[in-house]
């Protein structure tokens, strides 16, 4: 098969790349990826790591116009509103650290945690929701 792998600079739109974050902005994601960083546990639940993968979303970018929970058998989801009444922008999908064998990866895609995503935005789509992607 062929390698179609993408660098970063890339993949993205190129309107993304005309973005330039302030020194503030990129201090505060570096305080709180050092903190997320810190405080994982490999021997703890997929719970525990929702929870600090919830924090560092909300303090980093999300709070306080987005709700971020989880919805139904979602994982963790990202609202577009502030509340739990509005609709879902992101949907995620959490894993312990050790359980490695089920993300992805570069050269292996098919992989439980993408099924899951897939499976989630596919039952979602068709029980007529739109779903406004944010990222």
């Amino acid at each position: 098969m062929p390698d179609n792998t993408l660098q970063p600079r890339k993949a993205l739109n190129k309107a993304f790349l005309k973005v330039k974050p302030n020194r503030e902005s990129i201090e505060k994601f570096k305080t709180n990826l050092i903190q997320l960083l810190d405080q994982i546990n490999e021997s703890e639940s997929e719970e525990f790591h929702k929870n600090l993968v919830s924090d560092f979303l909300k303090k980093t970018y999300y709070s306080p116009n987005h709700f971020i929970n989880t919805k139904g058998r979602n994982d963790l989801v990202i609202h577009n509103g502030k509340d739990a009444k509005s609709s879902v922008g992101i949907i995620l999908e959490a894993k312990k650290p050790i359980n490695r064998s089920e993300m992805l990866k570069v050269d292996n895609l098919n992989t439980k945690a993408l099924q899951e995503l897939v499976y989630i935005f596919c039952e979602i789509a068709l029980r007529g929701r739109t779903l406004k992607l944010n990222i």
